[in-house]
């Protein structure tokens, strides 16, 4: 096998690839990413028993072959690299690497131990504009659970019905909807629970085009975009039914100033150190909002923020970093939306706009 390839083509090829490589398996081979080199075409593919990735880049190559090298190794090696050519040349389970005036022998593993990539013929597909799908999951990757106990809510939902893509996520304390319009086929519909952080880690590949194609079997999920396909498992079971969550009327709303909300929050919760319940008093009459904490250790904190009422005045504690997560997530607007119903209900945080946004949080005790 020998091939040349520019440094910055491979460090970012190897920046695609390197989530699908193991971090901490006892196979060494998973730990590897696989090269093989045909016809003008470089292959990379990563495999840690959950998630598959491959990524095709063109290069000028000499002689065919494959091998496969640590892939933590290769990228330390790639990074320190200048812009410029780097040749390949591979027999007898070693691989020379060489660019300018260095050059690097490493060990490779057999390539006849490598699962290969998954061949997978999705049963449905659809695709989405990947920036709006990206600035969606965003706003509610974080919701998901970090708990291995009930993996259904690691997920995201996506649906996507009558031209209105939606994702929904939950840990159980707290709920985030958005949704946005999309142009997608007349009368198709698509619905699948995506692994939250591998959704974002998807979107947030330097190799992303405009649109990515995702395609469902009974347990696999696959990104399809430019010269990269990413396989990963599909959660399986049945998302709660959080629609039954959500009220249709409430007693108290109040319109907030995004940024002066989150100055606010972010001064008084300096005392919530111990405790992170900040507690909301909303005055309907005087048209304010009062953010409070208290710490027997630290003291207390308190501030008034003007806002727009309607309803009658009321008063709930919250999570601050659980609020905080939702002003993040809005922090692109203006202007959002508390609804309040009673200080043991959830309190519901509204934001309209290209995409719209809703996070439903449960109370703490006043």
């Amino acid at each position: 096998m020998k091939f040349t390839v520019s440094q910055s083509s491979l460090m970012k090829a190897l920046a695609v690839v390197s989530k699908g490589m193991g971090a901490n398996s006892t196979l060494p081979i998973l730990a590897g990413i696989y090269v093989r080199a045909a016809e003008g075409t470089l292959e990379f593919q990563t495999n840690n028993l959950t998630i598959s990735i491959r990524h095709l880049i063109p290069a000028n190559v000499e002689e065919p072959g494959e091998a496969v090298v640590s892939g933590k190794v290769l990228t330390s090696i790639v990074k320190t690299l200048s812009d410029a050519a780097v040749t390949f040349e591979g027999s007898d389970r070693t691989l020379v690497i060489s660019c300018e005036k260095s050059t690097f022998r490493l060990n490779t593993l057999n390539p006849a131990d490598w699962a290969g990539f998954p061949e997978v013929q999705a049963d449905r597909t659809i695709e989405l504009p990947s920036e709006l799908l990206s600035r969606m999951v965003d706003k509610v990757y974080r919701v998901t659970s970090k708990e291995n106990s009930r993996p259904i809510l690691q997920g995201i939902l996506l649906t996507v019905e009558d031209n209105t893509i939606r994702l929904v996520a939950t840990d159980s304390f707290r709920l985030a909807v958005c949704d946005s319009s999309v142009e997608a086929a007349a009368g198709e519909a698509f619905r699948a629970i995506v692994p939250g952080a591998v959704f974002h880690d998807v979107l947030a590949m330097p190799s992303m085009t405009d649109v990515v194609s995702i395609g469902t079997t009974e347990s696999q999920i696959v990104f399809t975009f430019g010269n990269t396909t990413f396989v990963s498992r599909r959660i399986e079971g049945n998302f709660p039914d959080y629609k039954q969550l959500l009220p249709p009327t409430c007693s108290t709303a109040v319109g907030i100033d995004v940024a002066a909300f989150s100055a606010a929050l972010k001064r008084v919760s300096v005392i919530a150190l111990q405790n992170a319940s900040v507690r909301f008093d909303v005055d309907a009459d005087g048209g304010l909002m009062r953010l409070s904490a208290r710490s027997p250790e630290q003291g207390e904190s308190a501030e008034t923020v003007p806002c727009d009422v309607e309803g009658q005045s009321l008063s709930i504690a919250l999570n601050y970093h659980y609020v905080f997560d939702c002003v993040n997530a809005v922090s692109e607007s203006s202007e959002a939306r508390l609804e309040l119903q009673s200080a043991v209900q959830p309190a519901i945080f509204k934001c309209n706009g290209k995409v719209n946004y809703l996070y439903l949080l449960m109370p703490v005790r006043l």
